[in-house]
């Protein structure tokens, strides 16, 4: 009896853990009403089995990856994800139209004292038109560096080609 209360509460853990803050959640619904110029919206979670989570680089769960709908109109998603910077972490959105192409990406909230420049709109928007089928973004190719965010540029470059990478394999499988 003991051991299967510890398990409960080991799994509850757990999954609180990998749970979206609330204040990420209201910085992302902001960004969402100002990119499709809308007051009200609904996101509807895009549930990714645990099966075709394990073929994927990135991390699909509780409700990091969204549809974007108006009266049932899809226009399109959205995924809010973590990524590491030098000491902490910082979370960001991704916006995809219907063919999942990103359309904009934020960083919502950004936990570090440097390097913060990776917000900058005009940095973000390289990666405006990339979708599961562009050329790898590699930092200091085709990733513009930032003096004194290196580590936060070279960390969301990593976890945006994942993304896309993971996209792709949930695109192939007939999951999204």
């Amino acid at each position: 009896m003991i051991r299967k209360l510890f398990c409960i509460t080991c799994m509850a853990l757990f999954f609180m853990g990998f749970s979206i803050p609330d204040r990420t959640q209201k910085k992302a619904n902001k960004v969402i009403e100002k990119f499709y110029d809308i007051e009200h919206f609904s996101k509807k979670i895009v549930d990714i089995a645990a099966s075709g989570n394990e073929e994927t680089i990135a991390e699909f769960g509780e409700g990091n990856l969204f549809k974007i709908e108006v009266d049932e109109t899809v226009l399109g998603y959205g995924y809010i994800g973590n990524a590491p910077s030098k000491t902490a972490t910082f979370d960001y959105l991704v916006l995809f139209d219907i063919n999942f192409t990103v359309t904009k990406s934020k960083v919502l909230i950004y936990r570090e004292e440097y390097g913060g420049e990776i917000g900058s709109k005009r940095w973000l928007k390289q990666f405006n038109g990339k979708s599961s089928t562009s050329e790898e973004m590699i930092y200091n190719q085709n990733i513009i560096p930032i003096s004194g965010a290196t580590i936060s540029v070279r960390s969301m470059t990593k976890a945006m080609n994942e993304l896309l990478q993971s996209i792709g394999k949930l695109q192939e499988l007939n999951l999204i």
